[in-house]
């Protein structure tokens, strides 16, 4: 187990270092979604320094390899918690919840069919998404056949990418709601509305994940 910033004494990897740990624990941190990001930072980089190679240049191999293992899961933590989205989604997954369109299982499976990875629709968007496209796809043989833009058409897609840019926006608001919701009901051991908001955020990072990759295509068709 790492040493953690509280540690002292003794080697500075501790006993049991080989003991795995959350990115959570690592940093000595409640599973919560609400975090300082200043404070991780500031953290980083006293740990980061603590493990830095130069330190354990005398000592054993093996001592040098659990400080470059301890390393690696040190950068791999920073990285993730500091982001927010990133942060719910190992949350989730710590939870026991593997989001699809993230799952490896479903990128496997792209990979062996050779096809396009699933995404799932939100049913509320299916009407929206049948006609983008249409329209995405008449703009794509438009450009392939070296046809004149319409601009109408270039019209309507930059209209669709602003909604979906504000849906984002207001996904982004919700999940912000469900991340101090989660943090309260955690603080309460609520394991009623923790999973409620669990649920929730699913939903909606499901609803993110798609809603990007729209406005990523937009984004693509129109150049």
């Amino acid at each position: 187990m790492y040493f953690g910033p509280k540690g002292g004494g003794g080697s500075p990897l501790g006993p049991g270092y080989n003991e795995p740990m959350d990115y959570f624990e690592f940093f000595s941190l409640p599973r919560k979604l609400n975090v300082d990001v200043p404070a991780l930072e500031k953290q980083f980089y006293v740990l980061s320094r603590r493990l830095h190679p130069d330190r354990f240049a005398a000592k054993p191999v093996e001592e040098q390899e659990a400080a470059l293992a301890q390393a690696s899961l040190l950068n791999d933590a920073y990285r993730t918690l500091k982001d927010p989205i990133a942060r719910t989604e190992y949350l989730l997954k710590l939870e026991g919840v593997e989001l699809e369109e993230q799952s490896q299982r479903a990128t496997d499976a792209a990979r062996t069919s050779g096809t396009a990875k699933k995404q799932l629709i939100p049913p509320e968007l299916l009407e929206e998404v049948f006609e983008l496209n249409m329209q995405l796809q008449e703009m794509r043989m438009a450009k392939e056949m070296g046809d004149e833009e319409d601009p109408q058409l270039r019209k309507d897609l930059l209209t669709a990418q602003r909604s979906f840019e504000a849906m984002l926006a207001g996904v982004q608001a919700e999940l912000q709601g469900l991340w101090s919701t989660w943090d309260a009901a955690t603080d309460n051991s609520d394991r009623a509305t923790m999973d409620s908001a669990k649920s929730a955020m699913v939903v909606l990072l499901n609803r993110r994940s798609y809603v990007r990759n729209l406005v990523r295509d937009v984004g693509e068709a129109l150049g």
